[in-house]
């Protein structure tokens, strides 16, 4: 029933593959395209829904959070607008929210954070406004969250450091306030956390020298704040520290030779900053974008 109401409500080339009444498939008919079913007892549950790609107008399809068994909801690249619903929550057994690409807006409801098998959400390029909700810091499984090109304010919660399997963070292209030394407050904060991107926002402050506790810290992207100071000796100690983006922000100073000699380390871009004459960058820059396979499990 669920699926036949969104069936009634999406775009023609979905219609289209979705052929028959029961969308696991009935007799000679193949299961919907996009759809994946599992036997529990004496039924057939929708676990996976992947429709992504063909065009899908209007609200997000609130029917969708009937389909209490799924594990994976993926709507990624499509033109879905106003407001993720707030029935968001009832989805207990989501392990893969994708909505990337849409045009969603309003603010991202605290209800996501009932989700609590959540692996990965992505909710990037589309209009959400308002704070990060806190309440994602109630996903104990969380390992990427991907929030990059909406119109989000205020400070990120610190709480986010508190997710023990928490490995990646992209809230890039925000309007996004607050220092670093705010955001790593609790002792132990991010303590897996590979790829940390920051850029095009408007933080502020410097770099503490115990952004250096993140040792697992891969990516740090910084480009286009508004911080300042020196950069710490501490951050080149970074073990497997391989991309620094520093640049179009008021940093000053020397950035010490250590990082130089970094044995992994394969760019620092320093460019738009107040830096001594004679520091220099690393390897030749270019934009870090992320594809659909880094989403996979």
């Amino acid at each position: 029933k669920a699926l036949n109401e969104i069936k009634a409500s999406l775009g023609w080339r979905v219609v289209y593959a979705w052929v028959g009444d029961d969308p696991c498939g009935d007799g000679d008919l193949p299961p919907w395209s996009g759809v994946t079913c599992s036997t529990q007892g004496d039924y057939r549950v929708v676990t996976e829904l992947e429709v992504y790609a063909v065009s899908i107008v209007g609200p997000f399809p609130i029917a969708v959070t009937n389909l209490l068994d799924l594990t994976r909801l993926d709507l990624h690249n499509n033109k879905l607008t106003g407001p993720i619903p707030p029935q968001i929550g009832r989805l207990k057994r989501l392990r893969i929210l994708n909505l990337r690409w849409n045009k969603l807006q309003d603010v991202i409801p605290a209800e996501i954070g009932e989700l609590k098998r959540l692996t990965h959400l992505s909710l990037s390029f589309n209009n959400f406004k308002g704070e990060i909700p806190k309440e994602i810091a109630n996903l104990p499984e969380l390992r990427y969250l991907y929030l990059q090109e909406n119109r989000l304010t205020g400070r990120i919660p610190p709480e986010l450091g508190i997710l023990p399997n928490f490995r990646h963070l992209d809230v890039g292209n925000n309007h996004l306030v607050g220092t670093i030394r705010e955001l790593i407050r609790f002792e132990g904060s991010f303590p897996v956390l590979r790829n940390l991107y920051l850029n095009n926002n408007y933080l502020t402050g410097g770099v503490p020298a115990q952004l250096a506790n993140l040792t697992n810290l891969e990516i740090l992207y910084l480009s286009h704040n508004k911080m300042s100071g020196t950069i710490p000796l501490a951050l080149a100690h970074i073990p497997k520290l391989t991309y620094l983006y520093l640049d179009h922000n008021q940093f000053s100073g020397r950035i010490p030779d250590a990082f130089y000699k970094h044995p992994f380390l394969k760019e620092m871009y320093i460019e738009g900053n107040a830096f001594r004459p004679g520091v220099n960058p690393i390897g030749i820059h270019k934009v870090l974008e992320l594809t659909d396979t880094e989403f996979l499990v």
